[in-house]
């Protein structure tokens, strides 16, 4: 039955070649006999007339049909070898007895590897689209703009209460160390005045008693003239330190100043383009 239809299908394709190749052969015909009948005029009339430029153009079309005719044919007969090869092949098949196995093993292995590559296709897919869930996940858990602002002006005002706290911190500790060397001449006073008053009497008495007293006194003085040089060094630089802050805080003010005149200047322009946009509006 196929090796039927096939040879139906070839001799309607021969039918359509041999018409197209009557159809130039016609055409060829016309054109010949218009030729002729223009080189019968020409030979009558003046050679020079307008119809010799006709006949020239004729004999252009004519040559240029030629060429399509050959290239027409040409393409006839591959398409006619390559028609009759297919339908060889298929009377071979067909004798052979070979075409439905043959022809059901050749689809079962396409099928099959068609399905094979849309698998693959299938898990490439999906872990394209875990990757894309992930992603989305990754891009979700990225605060946005607004957070981002907010998270700033919190770590702002965290980062002020530290350094507020820790300026405390320092604040008792000086005032600690300080307390602590007061306590320590107190001690030390007390300790001296205690030494005096039982050792003065027998200081008295003797020379070498006034000397040791007196040494003893002057000791005392250098190591208090010494306490008092480092207090003074201390103050001097806790000075300088508190001058350097207020400068700070002067130009701190003066930019906030200058700050709150260029927001009161915006405002103002702010206002300005609002009420330009209603008059234009």
């Amino acid at each position: 039955m196929a090796k039927d239809e096939n040879g139906e299908g070839l001799q309607t394709v021969e039918g359509q070649l041999m018409e197209n190749l009557e159809e130039l052969n016609r055409r060829k015909a016309s054109i010949l006999d218009e030729i002729q009948i223009i080189r019968e005029r020409i030979d009558k009339d003046c050679p020079d007339s307008a119809l010799g430029w006709r006949l020239v153009s004729i004999l252009e079309s004519l040559k240029a049909l030629e060429r399509q005719e050959s290239d027409f044919q040409s393409h006839c007969s591959l398409e006619r070898s390559k028609l009759q090869g297919k339908v060889n092949e298929m009377e071979k098949i067909l004798d052979n007895g070979k075409d439905g196995n043959e022809h059901s093993d050749c689809l079962v292995h396409s099928i099959q590897d068609c399905s094979k590559r849309l698998e693959l296709a299938k898990k490439e897919l999906a872990a394209k689209l875990r990757a894309i869930v992930l992603l989305k996940r990754q891009l979700d858990e990225v605060p946005s703009q607004a957070e981002l602002i907010q998270y700033e002006l919190r770590f702002s005002e965290l980062y002020t209460q530290i350094q507020k706290k820790l300026r405390q911190t320092h604040k008792h500790y000086d005032t600690y160390n300080a307390l602590m060397e007061i306590k320590e001449l107190m001690l030390k006073e007390t300790s001296l005045l205690n030494s005096i008053s039982t050792q003065f009497q027998d200081a008295i008495t003797s020379a070498d008693g006034r000397i040791k007293l007196i040494d003893s006194l002057e000791g005392i003085l250098k190591g208090i003239q010494q306490r008092h040089g480092k207090v003074q060094t201390t103050l001097q630089s806790e000075q300088r330190i508190c001058d350097s802050l207020k400068e700070k805080y002067a130009a701190a003010i003066s930019e906030q100043r200058h700050g709150y005149t260029l927001l009161k200047l915006f405002q103002e322009e702010c206002a300005r383009n609002e009420r330009l946009r209603d008059r234009v509006s």
